[in-house]
């Protein structure tokens, strides 16, 4: 089944702002470093300034901002941002009524779904962007904010 790379794009274009200090980037920039197109970019952007993530500089020098500090955005809300929600999908036909598996495989299955998608709520809410910028510095040897 097909899975969205919406989520991971939005964290990586955050954690660019976050790196960048207080100097916007342009969609194209962050298009280049997600190896993404600038439409693409966009459309995360907007659904994140919908959301409080991100706010526009316009004008010379302008682009893309964190609205809050990176210390405040939490991967729960960047995933409700751009994401459908539902981390399962059940059957796309109902099963028939009349199978005694089928009748029941909703109710039996969805707490044990419903446990999973919390469980993954509850660790996106526990890990902020500025933890993962943290990371992303740690890891390629350099000191925020980055010059681009």
């Amino acid at each position: 089944m097909p899975t969205s790379s919406r989520f991971v794009v939005a964290v990586h274009a955050l954690v660019a702002l976050a790196v960048s200090g207080d100097k916007p980037l342009r969609s194209e920039d962050l298009a280049h470093s997600a190896n993404t197109s600038p439409v693409v970019i966009r459309g995360l952007l907007s659904r994140l300034s919908a959301a409080g993530l991100t706010r526009s500089q316009l004008g010379a020098g302008g682009g893309a901002l964190l609205a809050r500090p990176a210390e405040e955005i939490r991967l729960l809300e960047v995933y409700r941002a751009v994401e459908d929600t539902r981390l399962f999908t059940l059957h796309r036909t109902p099963p028939p009524p009349d199978c005694a598996v089928g009748s029941n495989i909703v109710g039996g299955l969805q707490p044990a779904l419903t446990r999973a998608r919390e469980a993954f709520e509850a660790e996106l809410d526990h890990t902020t962007i500025a933890e993962i910028a943290d990371e992303v510095a740690r890891l390629g040897n350099f000191t925020m904010p980055l010059e681009w």
